[in-house]
């Protein structure tokens, strides 16, 4: 064997970094064994929420400290160790996962120079936001094709070379195509520049190994936040934009309320003639509340302590207009500077009705901004939802006097008087303008300034005197924590675009460690049993393969630590899955040798041929299974791209240490003079002499074929598939419950609350149900208030209720992290963007690794004939698995839906069953070279005779693997499995029934390569 010093360097190397990756568990693991100690010890427990919050505090606090010094080379804090080691995903550790959609909307709009009254662009930026629910081009090639159909006479220049930040770029006589270029550049910075913010806003979180990563293509940003345990608090972090502004706030008189009765007045009537009704028509009765304040001990009014809020009816000539009968003015009891209250599900329509062009021609100069926190109650009342209305003063500029970008610093802690706060420094001409504006506040009588974030009133100081220095602290309804997080976020910067969670997953803790128990418990039991079955068959050959399959592991998890790879439950069946097919290498290179030994040659001149003899087949297989894998990795997201990540490493792993480790081991071991067998008595003989004619029962077998897939496409016509919420988008929840529950009385609950039938399927574990529903999917915006996430939540908890015995309370129900009781495991949300993203990619994936493939074998064997039989063999395949799946769902006891992860099944069924293929390809060009005279028929029977044991013996060890996974491997994974499952019984078929005899069938003469050459010269010459 050449080369043998550059395999033992590279080994060593190899061992050497992956032994280092090792080590640096150990510091780590010290950590968080102090980290469970401490929690131990303050919770008085050794699991639940309370332990689990103590714990990462703990982390938290040690995340920036050195662990581990190695003199003369680096330091390493907690953080740098773990971001070095084998990252758990979500659906083993638990936690959430998003994915956020860059919004660039607004964006577009503020380069136009905030332009929304220009009809035309309107139009064009608002078919493009709805193009984007449905497409996956990026959205300024969207927004480009939009105005392309709306535009007109009209340039895009006339709309954007008014922008200063522009006019280096484009001027008055620009054409649409160079706008449109510099519009995308700008996106791609304004995308890149958010994901940067928001990475740096992540890491002030205080989650340890969070994964972020963007997809330029799609302005999309993946988040994973391993551990969280607060998701609204995690949402915040990820769609807040921080934009901090400052305003002058201007007091409310008589005139301004005034002004707003008559306004109100004049929209009731336009709203009854509207509606077909005499101006003067009136309601029978209304009624309004009176919210009285408390007084302090000199008589002024204390905004901030509601003394009493009573009802009252009004007269019918009073009945309030549209404005009016959701919103109470300042009668004089709610301070000089609240215009008036509402509640909390009021708020977006008063909103509206105060940017009507009425209202708004009225107050030119005034911008319209609610308080950020509810009024507080009154001493041992409930709290309200009543939100108080400020109106500030708008600049001429139509911006804020002091933003956020004069932010330099922030901090949090307690004022003297005991509240909360966010203190703020700013940079020269921050504190300049600050010390003007608080200036001439204190100059008009103590006047209030108003601090908003994202557009809502945090706090409203009355200003006492002159604050220079550019220092100063906000005030509001803080606790330590929430004011923590705002100094977080306030401190890194505002985000350039706004950011939309379109998908969203949350696993509970508990969910995660028994996804680990399960995956544990498959990965040993698969391994085992492979071991046993190569030292049964191959003898002490098996006990070499062993090692080669110990040493693929130890590569492979230490790789996937190197290049911070976040392990999934897909990811683990990819380790599984590698076992499987790592035993290909080795069983091709035997099987070979075995051939060798048996035509007499010696044992050293059969490893030697043997080996050679097998380079080319396993070259061909794996090439084929990696381009499959890369497929997947370009087009999947999330944990599918992990396990395309895995199957890549380990293919990569397999080949260098079956082949070249392999080798060296043996023939080391035959320099010793010591024997090797490659077989026991038992498989001494096993497939040894097959002689078959494998092509003469050809057509009964297409007939096999044609009839399955026929089968298949009436089921898929019919029946169609049980299609996960990846791609018809919705919610899905895992709910597990303390008591027996009937599926339809499930489903009957909760029907009216979600307004649909939902699915309902029961998972592995008892009394445990995953709900699906697309109940407020296409909600964008708050519902009354709340998020729509949030709505669904309730809804499900009082269907789930009412079925438990109305003996429920919201907290516990939805606490992921909960140990007993009736609770939700897990939340998943997939927008109808993300969803119809996905689909595309699906089908994506599929076609171009089924072209990859055609092109490869098209390059390797040189007859496009050869590359139809295989396309057709594994359209044939993946025809054959949609066929079962849709036959089978709903019918075989366990889950069958059709999501990311089936995908991935399909596409690796793909690549094993080519794999299969290849191998059948390359004898036949093998024994085409060496029996030039026997014809085509004899050669491909004798191929497919000879590669036979090597064909059954790797199925068998993938299926065995496989089938551990589908027993063990967990309920979210039995899909996958089975799937790969079916793949693996019909690849292996349609290789030697499907593929072969299309080969034959479509080629007149197979002639050797180098025959016909040497004919082909024999015949010029004469």
């Amino acid at each position: 064997m050449q080369g043998k010093g550059i395999i033992k360097f590279f080994l060593v190397v190899m061992l050497i970094v992956t032994a280092v990756q090792y080590l640096y568990i150990i510091p780590t693991s010290g950590a968080e064994s102090d980290a469970d100690d401490f929690a131990t010890e303050q919770s008085g427990e050794t699991e639940g929420e309370d332990y689990r919050a103590k714990r990462s505090y703990f982390l938290d606090s040690i995340s920036d400290q050195n662990i581990l010094d190695v003199p003369g080379f680096k330091s390493f804090t907690y953080q740098d160790l773990k971001a070095k080691q084998l990252n758990l995903g979500l659906d083993l550790k638990g936690g959430m996962a998003v994915v956020l959609q860059v919004d660039l909307k607004e964006f577009l709009f503020a380069l136009s120079r905030k332009n929304k009254d220009d009809i035309t662009l309107k139009e064009a930026i608002e078919q493009a936001s709805q193009a984007q629910a449905n497409a996956q081009d990026d959205y300024i090639a969207l927004f480009a094709k939009s105005w392309q159909d709306v535009r007109g006479d009209k340039k895009l220049a006339t709309l954007f070379s008014s922008n200063d930040a522009l006019r280096e770029d484009i001027n008055i006589n620009s054409s649409d195509a160079e706008v449109i270029r510099v519009l995308r550049d700008k996106a791609n910075e304004t995308v890149q520049l958010t994901y940067d913010l928001l990475k740096k806003r992540i890491d002030q979180l205080g989650v340890v190994q969070p994964n972020v990563s963007l997809d330029a293509d799609r302005d999309l940003i993946l988040v994973e936040l391993p551990g969280i345990e607060n998701p609204a608090r995690a949402r915040t972090f990820l769609q807040a934009a921080a934009n901090l502004e400052f305003f002058h706030v201007k007091r409310v008189d008589n005139t301004a309320i005034n002004t707003l009765v008559t306004l109100d007045q004049q929209l009731d009537r336009k709203a009854k003639i509207e509606a077909g009704r005499d101006s003067t028509f009136v309601e029978e009765k209304v009624m309004v509340s009176d919210t009285i304040f408390a007084l302090d001990e000199l008589g002024n009014i204390l905004t901030d302590s509601i003394a009493s809020i009573t009802e009252r009816e009004v007269a019918p000539d009073q009945t309030a207009g549209p404005l009016f009968s959701l919103f109470s003015p300042n009668t004089g009891n709610l301070g000089e500077s609240v215009l008036g209250i509402a509640s909390e599900k009021d708020l977006e329509a008063v909103s509206a009705l105060l940017e009507s062009p009425e209202i708004a021609r009225q107050f030119r100069d005034v911008v319209f901004r609610w308080e950020e926190s509810p009024l507080p109650s009154a001493e041992g009342e409930p709290a309200t939802d009543l939100y108080a209305l400020y109106q500030l003063q708008m600049p001429r500029s139509g911006e804020a006097l002091l933003t956020g970008e004069s932010i330099t610093n922030t901090s949090s802690g307690p004022q003297p008087d005991g509240q909360v706060a966010v203190n703020l420094s700013m940079n020269s001409e921050g504190a300049r303008t600050w010390a003007r504006m608080t200036t001439e506040a204190a100059n008009d009588n103590n006047r209030q300034v108003a601090i908003l974030l994202d557009g809502r009133v945090v706090s409203a100081p009355s200003v006492r005197g002159p604050i220079p220095g550019g220092n100063t602290a906000i005030t509001g309804n803080f606790n330590v924590q929430t004011a923590t997080d705002l100094a977080n976020i306030l401190k890194v910067g505002r985000l350039p675009a706004r950011t939309q969670i379109i998908q969203e997953s949350i696993v509970g803790p508990s969910l995660g460690a028994a996804n680990i128990n399960s995956s544990i418990t498959a990965l040993l039991i698969g391994f085992g049993l492979v071991l046993v079955f190569m030292l049964f068959y191959y003898g002490g050959a098996g006990i070499v393969s062993i090692l080669a399959l110990l040493l693929n592991l130890v590569f492979i998890f230490g790789a996937l630590s190197s290049f911070g790879t976040v392990l999934t439950l897909p990811g683990i069946a990819g380790i599984l899955l590698t076992i499987g097919m790592a035993v290909d290498a080795n069983v091709i290179i035997y099987e070979r040798i075995r051939e060798e030994l048996r035509s007499g040659k010696t044992e050293r001149n059969a490893v030697s041929d043997g080996f050679s003899n097998s380079y080319s087949a396993i070259i061909d297989a794996n090439v084929t299974t990696l381009l499959v894998a890369a497929t997947l990795a370009y087009f999947g997201l999330g944990p599918i791209k992990g396990f395309a990540v895995v199957l890549m490493v380990g293919v990569v792993s397999s080949v260098f240490t079956a082949v070249l480790v392999g080798r060296l081991v043996i023939e080391w071991w035959l320099d010793k003079g010591k024997p090797l067998s490659f077989w026991t008595a038992p498989s001494k003989n096993l497939f040894s002499n097959i002689d078959i004619n494998w092509m003469r029962n050809r057509k009964i077998t297409y007939g096999i074929s044609a009839i399955l897939v026929l089968a298949s496409l009436v089921s898929v016509g019919t029946r169609g598939f049980d299609l996960g919420v990846d791609f018809r988008g919705g919610y899905s929840y895992v709910v597990e419950f303390d008591q027996d529950v009937d599926s339809q009385d499930l489903r009957d609950a909760l029907t009216a609350p979600f307004g649909s039938v939902p699915t309902i399927k029961a998972v592995s574990s008892d009394n445990t149900f995953n709900i699906v529903t697309d109940y407020l999917i296409d909600q964008t915006g708050q519902i009354d208030g709340k998020e729509a996430q949030d709505v669904v939540m309730e809804a499900l908890f009082a269907g789930v209720n009412s079925v438990a015995g109305d003996n429920l309370t919201m907290d516990a129900f939805s606490d992921l992290g909960a140990d007993s009781g009736t609770h939700v495991t897990s939340v998943s949300k997939v927008g109808p963007t993300i969803a119809d993203d996905i689909k595309r990619s699906a089908f994506w994936a599929g076609g171009i690794g089924l072209l990859l493939i055609f092109l490869y074998l098209l390059l390797r064997f040189n007859k496009w004939q050869y590359s139809l039989g295989a396309i057709l063999a594994l359209a044939h395949d993946s025809i054959i698995v949609l066929g079962i799946f849709s036959f089978g769902w709903a019918r075989f006891g366990f889950n069958m839906e059709v999501d990311q992860a089936f995908i991935a099944a399909i596409l690796t069924v793909i690549g094993y069953s080519i794999n299969d293929t290849v191998v059948v390809y390359d004898r036949i060009r093998e024994y085409l070279n060496t029996y030039v005279s026997r014809g085509k028929t004899e050669v491909i029977n004798a191929a497919v005779s000879s590669t036979v044991s090597r064909t059954i013996i790797t199925s068998l060890t993938t299926m065995i693997v496989v089938l551990v996974l589908f027993l063990f491997g967990g309920s979210s994974i039995k899909g996958f499995a089975f799937a790969l499952l079916v793949g693996i019984l019909v690849g292996t078929y349609s290789s030697i029934f499907i593929a072969t005899p299309v080969v034959h069938d479509l080629t007149d003469d197979m002639e050797a390569k180098s025959t016909a050459n040497l004919e082909k010269a024999s015949t010029t010459k004469a």
